[in-house]
């Protein structure tokens, strides 16, 4: 690990002769320092090497099954999904990102073919995940070309995610299945799609979007958060009354824990929140979940979070690389809005730790980029392996860096 001093710490050392070992005690490994440092090209160029090894996978891989985007590298096997899949826009948003750092066209026209295989997605109205899939691909699509085709597809879609909203509960039900543990769940994850419904009422004027967005986010705030601002998995509400009936995890060790990656989602969708609304209290909400995280005693010093902060195996459990992605993600969007320079510190250190420590060796890892991550521990699920989501966040972790990092 390198230390990037000052001439002046420089000189102030070899003046007074402070061994090396006190410096580094001194400086505590600091990690800012090395944060300032990340080389934002140099991480575009190794993502777009491992994109290239991923994209030749690809073209022997089997889609026989409708299978359109890799999701996992898990038991030695590149595993896609269907365009039905929570986490199918995914890769095809990763190679807008790649084209937005570049503005190649050889990724603008591998952007285009993998989101094209999402089109229909835009009619189904059996998933809250519509803003993952469709806004992922579609949105950064429309948002780096204005086609006008990519417009259509997120209206529709965010037509399709209205219809999952309940007047009573004030909330859009994230979950159709496991009705006999369950009658209306909404999951903090649902707060990223919210995104997709604030740019429809932009790209529409129609504000039913918009009210139904701020809706969910108020009730989330109201119903989710527990006293010192972590959040519960899942809550199920009642449809008919809209009173909260239990709340629980599906994802996370216990009822009562903190699954890492719920955390960041909270943190994420509330900053989302207050960038499209101007609203104080998502900025609140997004701060204090922040302090939450940060202040929680088992984060790891490099700030990767272990997948559960309540996990009593810790430090002997998996970390989730995805959960430390999204958070410096949302951290930069965040430390636009508030005097607060921790944010920005906290997110150059997670990003520095990310690309230095976390990433996989070329065209190995099933050419995903990150390592470590944990989808679904409980279920013995994609536990220490590449997934798509960690990339992606890492990829746009990396694009709001720029405003911050020095290169």
């Amino acid at each position: 690990m390198r230390l990037f001093l000052s001439k002046k710490m420089i000189l102030f050392i070899r003046g007074n002769k402070i061994p090396a070992l006190i410096v580094v005690a001194l400086l505590g490994l600091n990690t800012t320092a090395i944060a300032q440092k990340i080389d934002i090209a140099r991480q575009f160029k190794y993502a777009q090497q491992q994109t290239t090894y991923m994209l030749e996978a690809l073209k022997t891989a089997d889609t026989s099954k409708g299978l359109v985007s890799p999701r996992t590298f898990e038991d030695g096997k590149l595993k896609l999904v269907n365009s039905k899949d929570w986490t199918s826009g995914f890769f095809p948003g990763i190679l807008w990102y790649l084209y937005d750092y570049t503005k190649e066209k050889k990724w603008l026209t591998q952007a285009q073919a993998f989101t094209a295989k999402l089109t229909d997605e835009q009619y189904n109205k059996t998933t809250h995940d519509l803003g993952f899939i469709i806004y992922c691909s579609f949105g950064n699509g429309y948002r780096l070309t204005g086609n006008e085709a990519y417009k259509k597809v997120i209206i529709q879609a965010a037509r399709s995610l209205s219809t999952r909203f309940n007047a009573k509960t004030g909330v859009i039900r994230s979950w159709d299945h496991n009705k006999d543990k369950w009658k209306y769940p909404v999951i903090i994850d649902n707060m990223m799609n919210l995104e997709l419904l604030f740019n429809a009422t932009k790209l529409t004027g129609d504000s039913s979007f918009y009210k139904i967005a701020v809706s969910h986010a108020n009730h989330t705030i109201l119903n989710h958060f527990r006293p010192n601002y972590s959040s519960y998995h899942v809550v199920d509400y009642d449809p008919e009354t809209g009173k909260v009936i239990q709340k629980n995890t599906a994802q996370g060790y216990s009822d009562e824990s903190a699954w890492a990656r719920g955390q960041a989602w909270g943190l994420y969708g509330f900053t989302m929140c207050y960038r499209e609304t101007g609203d104080k209290r998502y900025l609140a909400q997004a701060q204090n979940i922040a302090k939450f995280i940060f202040n929680n005693p088992n984060l790891p010093k490099d700030l990767i979070p272990y997948w559960d902060y309540d996990d009593p195996a810790i430090p002997n459990t998996p970390r989730d690389v995805s959960a430390a992605a999204i958070m410096a993600s949302a951290l930069y969007e965040l430390a636009t809005y508030s005097t607060n320079n921790n944010f920005k510190e906290k997110a150059n250190i997670i990003l520095a730790n990310l690309s230095e420590h976390y990433k996989a060796p070329l065209n190995t890892n099933g050419d995903f980029i990150l390592l470590h991550s944990t989808g679904h521990k409980p279920a013995k699920s994609e536990i220490d392996v590449p997934i798509t989501y960690a990339d992606y966040y890492y990829l746009e972790a990396l694009l709001r860096s720029r405003k911050f990092v020095k290169n």
